[in-house]
């Protein structure tokens, strides 16, 4: 089923809002409703999305930068070698990517496609429509021949409304490691949707962390500036400041391990005492040990074989995989069986 775009924001941006947006959310409905649930079981956690106020944005972009911080700089520096050789394989290629993000990635694909003489079709896909839209706007100045299709809805929306292509293959990529942020389960199933979305001989792109020492996986979520820790207990930040909460962030300590059997590091926020929290506008009281922890996020290290073997099993068959030198990440192209 092919999406309607139904906003067009110029000749060459063109959305389609995949959920009606004169329906409220259930977040519009229940504001946060998932804050609660999570910290209302035992253990406790909390949705990684409260993450990203403004700050907790800012914060991010500067852990990426950090010299423990190796994920994107080694990404970007394999997307920058292999991004020829995907051009060479694929050949004049549709590009979506769940999760526009900043888009410094997806101008390497771009600029490889036009270094080649390809057209460009780009295909972004987010649920907020405020971020894909200046994404896809900034991309428009510098690509002058790019036609872009957003997509405004989830991903699994999306990977059933996906435009027809109009080019003679298309690829989706799910770059960023941003697969080790879902639970296995989670995982099977974005990995079926994926196969269910592409045709036949029509490509998958993945960027994965993967398993490497304790000590380098943790020095990267403990960064000796300690931007990681701002990161993390922003979240409760933002949590006071959106439900009129309580949380003193001088009572929460940040902790991040790497959990060796089930290969995925575990950022937590420890309570340093007994404490009581409120949320107002939640009509939520929270009871804290000392010592108890909310998990915040889980970023899993993946091995390549096993890997390749569960890609496989889903019908994602490996064209080819680059890795940088150390075999700290890897780049998998994968093309629907």
């Amino acid at each position: 089923m092919s999406a309607s775009y139904t906003s067009q924001l110029s000749d060459r941006i063109h959305l389609a809002y995949l959920v009606d947006r004169s329906t409220p959310s259930e977040d519009e409905l229940h504001p946060g409703s998932d804050v609660v649930r999570g910290l209302s079981q035992t253990p406790k956690t909390l949705p990684p999305r409260y993450f990203y106020d403004d700050r907790g944005s800012l914060l991010f972009e500067q852990i990426t930068e950090l010299p423990e911080y190796y994920l994107t700089r080694t990404e970007t520096e394999i997307l920058n070698t292999c991004a020829p050789e995907i051009v060479d394989i694929t050949g004049a290629c549709e590009l979506i990517e769940l999760g526009s993000g900043n888009s410094t990635k997806t101008r390497i694909l771009l600029d490889a496609y036009r270094s080649a003489g390809h057209p460009l079709i780009y295909c972004p896909i987010d649920i907020s429509a405020g971020i894909l839209e200046s994404s896809a706007q900034s991309l428009l100045i510098d690509y002058p021949d790019l036609e872009v299709y957003g997509l405004v809805g989830t991903y699994e929306l999306a990977l059933k409304k996906l435009p027809y292509a109009q080019l003679p293959t298309r690829l989706i990529g799910f770059i960023g490691s941003t697969l080790g942020n879902l639970s296995p389960a989670e995982c099977d199933l974005f990995l079926s949707q994926i196969t269910a979305a592409l045709n036949p001989k029509e490509y998958f792109l993945l960027g994965i962390d993967l398993h490497k020492s304790s000590a380098q996986l943790e020095a990267a979520y403990n960064d000796r500036q300690s931007i990681t820790a701002e990161f993390n207990l922003n979240m409760l930040r933002h949590l006071n400041q959106r439900f009129q909460g309580d949380f003193d962030l001088a009572q929460f300590a940040h902790v991040a391990i790497y959990n060796e059997r089930d290969r995925q590091i575990e950022m937590h926020l420890q309570s340093l005492s007994a404490q009581t929290v409120h949320l107002q506008s939640l009509n939520l009281t929270v009871e804290f040990r000392e010592g108890e922890t909310i998990l915040s996020e889980i970023s899993r290290k993946f091995d390549l074989e096993e890997m390749k073997e569960l890609l496989s099993a889903k019908n994602l068959d490996c064209v080819q995989v680059w890795t940088d030198p150390n075999q700290w990440f890897a780049v998998l192209l994968c093309q629907r069986a």
